[in-house]
């Protein structure tokens, strides 16, 4: 049980002074914190994060960042994140790719990933807005 208060006071939401709340009762923060502590305790291959951050207010947005990267780090997991945020798109990972009605208009990895700016990544999405007409 140790452990488990370690990991969960690590997040720094107090969590660990909340083992007998609700999951309900807390915050989109402090689900999604609880969420990677879970995922810290089973042994798995992949991670998939589906927009993890989007419904989270900016400090719990960078505080969520921050633990996923710690983790992922930690346990040298392979993870897909899908997210809107270009700002972590470009800041985490290892491999950026855009999307568009399942074809892959933007593949960059590794050093050629550090060269891609978020003004580049907008223009990429803005022109494929003119074409669907948004």
């Amino acid at each position: 049980m140790d452990y488990y208060n370690q990991l969960l006071e690590q997040c720094g939401m107090g969590l660990e002074n909340r083992l007998n709340t609700l999951v309900g009762t807390l915050s989109g923060g402090q689900r999604q914190a609880l969420a990677l502590v879970i995922a810290n305790m089973t042994d798995i291959d992949l991670l998939i994060l589906d927009e993890h951050t989007a419904a989270l207010d900016p400090k719990s947005s960078e505080t969520i960042m921050r633990l996923t990267n710690e983790f992922v780090q930690k346990s040298k997991i392979t993870t897909l994140m899908v997210t809107h945020n270009l700002r972590f798109a470009l800041e985490y990972g290892n491999r950026l790719v855009m999307m568009h009605e399942g074809n892959c208009v933007i593949d960059v990895k590794d050093t050629e990933k550090d060269h891609v700016t978020i003004d580049e990544l907008l223009k990429s999405f803005n022109e494929i807005s003119v074409e669907c007409g948004n």
